[in-house]
């Protein structure tokens, strides 16, 4: 036993705090902590907690009660805990409870319940299904307190809820419900076939049992944990994806990845970040969390050895044929130098592993370096050279104790990573370092966990045991509403910073945004920086792994920027132009090693910039990655202080046009120049969709009208699509209005300004004039009188009726049997009714010309007479004047084009007279009509006319009575009301006939006659 003591007249010492400094700055040291190991790594005893709370030391919260083998930990935090008590032993025990219990605080944490693994989809008959939840303490605990909720993917709606109260998990951890069938026998029974195959969801709350219930809309109020599936043949599984696990699409499971039966298992991807893979099933034991198997299109390490310059190094890496020749460098952490060189031999492999001897003087545990693997030879990376700028396919990094590797090998190696921090106290034999996490991302050293050695054979990983949710939704608020896509549903680049004031270039980065606005997974996403002086890449970065902040951005930039980016560069990292950044999909690997020369596959967008007088040394680039593009100029005269190239004027890939000169503004929205002032008399005149008829000459385009010459610049056009429920064209106007009047945007020939490529105006939506900055526009919510300018509204959905406030009236729909055999567009009539559906009418498309409108030449005699159009057109009176104002018109144009399907609207009753008697409407005039065509459709729907009898009276009509549905179902319960009231009539009157009708008896007549008497006498 070792006795701790202080000394009142010595002073405290205080513990190196470089190993404090490891310890807090590194991700992957917390986590691990918590990994199961033996209880050998305790530090302090009860008795020497209580000595130091006897001497009145701090000790942290919820540290007093947490022995160190709580707080699982693997070898390597081990052996710090051991360096701990050996220096406690060696230097004095003065400070040793400041030691320890600084330590008990890092590692303490509480553990969490989860979902560990799912199986809901069995070969033929499901009688296997189950749901495993997992106690992370690794022990007994009480399940007071959680429902597990059962989500349908179709409708978003709960099918089934389990109180687990009462319940506990078992000795282990281990919780199960299933089917009556599987073995081991769950906890909960369920019937065969009740978990779903997916799209669905499965969620842990914890909360009250009461908030949850069948048939509920999902809710992520009180989640613990969520898992949301799919298979490959269903998909649709992403609003619960958005509302469960926003940033995280629905995970996939594969049917064909195993033969026979496999289950979704949560596994560790890397360091504190968890993930899903297929596996073989495992209910009530240790996932099988392997890393994937398969070749893979580059090589991956799999394993090291480190040793003290006793034992040789060792390196096992993976097989990779497609990636031709391949060299492992070790390099220096002091001085990013080659230490040595070797070319891979795959002659030497065993099971798809290559294994490689590295000599035991350069692969040193107690100190700083790096492993990398590359394309190429031995003889291209001499000893001795400097760190090469070419990105590896593979790199290790590792810090040594109090011997941290340059910012420069780090960020060159293993972008966005921390290096892999060893422990001060090395083993016989050196550390043994295995790949554990089951990312299928490259260049991490947060996948390595401490484990045996197991050359040419599967890796022998602990299981960790940490919470894969750092933050439960508390009661009282419910998830964020779903935010509808834009006019581009991947990732963009919004702002770019390359040239900052002064020679230490240390305020460089770039800025992403998702046009979701929320947080979304970077997996599968690179950032190349090309150099237009050889037109390649200088640099590749993988943001797997990564996320965007809550509001869709995502910053990369030098390690000096404020506010601090998710992943650092060293300074002056990213040159000054004539160059370009581009941002890929490339889940297989980096964008380079598919595509030879400037990589065009999966690209998302890019911009090309340059300095004054270098635009011609950038063709290359442009031509490749944005075609017929000038290069961007970031001109440092536009602004005293520093400028950045900010996104301000579209949200399509690839459009340098969109992009400004403003203020930086690193992970907030963009400082844009204001639009100049918004130009009069500029409406929309005519809208067309493609969808709206089959005709080959059918093309969408939206024409404005206004004073010619008019700029103009302020104005965008958003288009809005029902089905997607939000902006699928967002689009700024550059030109200025012809002489004619006139400006067309769209797919027609002669147009001043085109839809872009990919973009698909809807067959129902709406088309919005607005005025303002263009992060206002793009969403088209909320919406002032000041900002919106026009609208055109062609859907049936009150959701985007509701949504564009700011409009006024109905909407207005195409009518294709207006036209013979021709394309229809929406054609406005009226010059001055602004944003009111009583404008429009269905026409002939005329793109720069004079609109086709309902016209006298073509007009028929119409005579009808109608019930109440509404529930509130009172009884008549002598003055109906009101009614040809406003809507009434527009119902009885509702009414004629329900029975004709022919384009009539207001415009068409412009002729026609309105008269109210009897409370009943008489139309009698001219309808107009656009065309001979459509003339004859309403003489034929509007044939028939008033009997004679009735005369202009139209006290009983016999023609068609329109009543609302209002006046439908008062009418239906008058109906009722007087049926019931004849019926009581009835059985009223059949009473008192019966008993008129019936003879009295014999007995009744005789007393009748004694009364008689006693009242005579």
């Amino acid at each position: 036993m070792m006795i701790l003591f202080f000394s009142r007249a010595a002073p405290i010492l205080t513990p190196d705090p470089s190993l404090f400094t490891q310890l807090k700055t590194k991700r992957k040291s917390i986590s691990r902590f918590r990994a199961n190991f033996p209880s050998a790594s305790r530090c302090v005893s009860q008795r020497q907690r209580d000595s130091c709370r006897r001497r009145a030391l701090p000790m942290s919260a919820g540290a007093e009660n947490q022995p160190i083998e709580d707080s699982f930990m693997t070898p390597r935090e081990s052996s710090l805990v051991w360096l701990f008590v050996g220096e406690l032993q060696v230097m004095a025990a003065r400070w040793a409870c400041v030691a320890c219990l600084s330590l008990l605080a890092v590692v303490s944490g509480d553990p969490c319940l989860i979902i560990s693994e799912i199986n809901a989809d069995n070969p033929r008959l499901d009688t296997t299904e189950f749901v495993e939840l997992y106690h992370t303490g690794g022990q007994r605990a009480s399940l007071d307190g959680y429902t597990l909720v059962f989500y349908n993917g179709n409708g978003n709606v709960a099918y089934k809820v389990l109180d687990l109260k009462g319940h506990s998990t078992d000795d282990r951890g281990f919780f199960l419900v299933g089917s009556v069938d599987m073995l081991p026998k769950p906890a909960i029974l369920l019937p065969p076939n009740t978990v779903q195959n997916g799209p669905d969801a499965i969620v842990l709350y914890h909360t009250s049992a009461s908030r949850y219930g069948e048939k509920m809309n999902v809710t992520s109020l009180g989640m613990v944990d969520a898992v949301v599936y799919m298979t490959r043949r269903t998909g649709g599984a992403e609003f619960l994806a958005e509302t469960l696990t926003p940033g995280e699409p629905a995970f996939v499971e594969d049917e064909a990845a195993l033969e026979g039966d496999e289950s979704i298992e949560r596994c560790l991807l890397s360091e504190d970040r968890w993930g899903f893979q297929v596996s073989s099933p495992s209910p009530g034991q240790r996932n099988n969390c392997t890393p994937p198997a398969g070749q893979a299109p580059i090589p991956v390490i799999t394993e090291l050895k480190l040793g003290a310059g006793q034992v040789d190094g060792f390196v096992e890496l993976t097989e990779a044929p497609a990636a031709g020749p391949l060299v492992l460098v070790v390099l220096d952490g002091r001085t990013d130098r080659v230490s040595v060189s070797v070319d891979v031999n795959v002659d030497t492999s065993s099971n798809g592993l290559i294994s490689m001897t590295i000599e035991k003087t350069y692969m040193k545990g107690d100190e700083s370096g790096a492993v990398a693997v590359y394309g190429g030879r031995a003889s291209d990376f001499p000893a001795g050279s400097q760190l090469s700028q070419i990105q590896p396919l593979d790199a290790f990094v590792f810090a040594g104790p109090g011997n941290k590797p340059s910012a420069n090998l780090t960020e060159t190696l293993i972008p966005g990573r921390e290096p892999y921090q060893l422990s001060h106290s090395l083993r016989e034999g050196g550390f043994y370092l295995s790949r554990c996490g089951v990312a299928t991302w490259a260049r991490d050293p947060g996948v390595f966990w401490e484990a045996p050695q197991t050359p040419a054979q599967p890796n022998q990983c602990p299981w960790p045991k940490i919470c894969p949710h750092s933050n439960v939704t508390p009661g009282g608020t419910d998830s964020p509403s779903h935010l509808p896509p834009w006019g581009n549903s991947d990732f963009l680049i919004n702002e770019l910073n390359t040239d900052t004031p002064g020679a230490a270039e240390d305020g460089e980065y770039i800025e992403l945004w998702h046009p979701s606005g929320r947080r979304v997974s970077l997996q599968g996403v690179w950032i190349l920086l090309f150099s237009a002086h050889n037109n390649r890449p200088y640099r590749e970065i993988s943001l797997s792994g990564h996320f965007t902040t809550s509001k869709g951005y995502f910053l990369l930039g030098s390690d000096r920027l404020v506010p601090a980016p998710s992943l650092r560069l060293p300074p002056n990292t990213i040159q000054n132009g004539p160059d370009a950044v581009a941002l890929y999909r490339s889940p297989y690997g980096p964008p380079s090693a598919a595509q030879r020369g400037i990589p065009t596959v999966g690209l998302l967008d890019a911009v090309v910039y340059r300095q004054r007088g270098s635009d011609k040394e950038a063709q290359e680039l442009s031509k490749a990655l944005t075609p017929g593009q000038l290069p961007l100029l970031e001109d440092p005269e536009v602004l005293a202080g520093d400028e950045a190239l900010s996104r301000c004027r579209g949200l399509y890939p690839f459009d340098l046009s969109a992009f400004s000169v403003a203020p930086t503004t690193p992970l907030r929205e963009n400082s844009c120049p204001r639009p100049p002032p918004a130009p009069e008399g500029v409406v929309i005149s005519e809208v067309a969709s493609g969808h709206w008829t089959n005709h080959s000459q059918q093309r969408a385009f939206v024409e404005l009208h206004g004073p010619p010459a008019t700029d103009l610049r302020g104005l965008v056009l958003s288009v809005f699509d029902q089905e997607r429920s939000g902006t699928v064209i967002a689009l700024p106007l550059t030109g200025s209005v012809d002489q004619d009047g006139f400006y067309i945007v769209g797919n027609v020939t002669g147009a001043d300004q085109t839809f872009l490529e990919g973009s698909v105006f809807p067959a129902r939506g709406a088309v919005v004039l607005c005025y303002d900055l263009f992060s206002v526009c793009r969403a088209g919510t909320a919406l002032t009188n000041s900002s919106l300018r026009d609208v055109l509204v062609f859907s049936e959905n009150q959701q985007l009726l509701s949504s564009l406030s700011a409009a006024r009236g109905r909407q207005v729909l195409p009518a294709a049997r207006s036209v013979e055999d021709g394309p229809v567009s929406l054609s406005r009539c009226s010059c001055c009714e602004v944003r009111s559906p009583s404008s429009w009418t269905s026409s002939s498309p005329t793109p720069r010309g004079t609109n086709l409108c309902p016209s006298a030449a073509f007009s028929s005699h119409i005579d009808l007479c109608l019930g109440p159009l509404s529930s509130d057109w009172q009884e008549p009176s002598a003055d109906c004047g009101g009614l040809i104002q406003g809507r009434k018109v527009a119902e009885v144009a509702d009414y004629l084009e329900q029975r004709c399907h022919c384009g009539i609207s207001a415009l068409s009753l412009q002729g026609a007279n309105f008269s109210c008697v009897s409370g009943w409407l008489r139309v009698r005039g001219d309808i107009r009509a656009l065309s001979d065509h459509q003339q004859a459709l309403i003489t034929q729907t509007s044939r028939v006319g008033p009997s004679s009898a009735e005369g202009d009276a139209c006290s009983a009509p016999t023609m068609d009575r329109y009543t609302s549905t209002a006046s439908a179902l008062g009418l239906q319960i008058g109906l009722v009301v007087a049926v019931l009231l004849l019926l009581a009539l009835g059985a009223a009157l059949f009473t008192y006939f019966y008993r008129r009708r019936r003879p009295q008896d014999y007995c009744t007549m005789e007393l009748s006659e004694h009364a008689e008497g006693l009242s005579d006498l």
